[in-house]
């Protein structure tokens, strides 16, 4: 069952975030993720939310997922994401 990664991301360094995104991708790529959304013009419809940046990425499943996240590739590269971009982040179990 697929599954997603929502990120609300506050770009504080876009420099370092820059050098983030350009790496990101490829580790994705390993564990069958895939940006859904990646930025992009949004709205806020409802509610008081006040994303700056939403990120989405699909994987094949929750476990997958957090391979990824705790991939040494990723791991690798997280502190950048971290320190560039403080995020909001939720996994969620998607519908078939």
């Amino acid at each position: 069952m697929p599954a997603y990664l929502i990120l609300d991301i506050h770009v504080s360094d876009p420099q370092e975030y820059a050098a983030y995104r350009e790496r990101a991708p490829a580790t994705l790529e390993a564990y069958g993720g895939r940006y859904i959304v990646r930025g992009g013009e949004h709205e806020v419809v409802e509610g008081d939310w006040e994303p700056e940046r939403i990120v989405v990425v699909e994987f094949p499943s929750v476990e997958r997922a957090h391979e990824w996240y705790e991939s040494p590739e990723y791991q690798e590269i997280l502190p950048m994401r971290l320190r560039a971009a403080p995020s909001r982040t939720v996994l969620v179990q998607g519908v078939e």
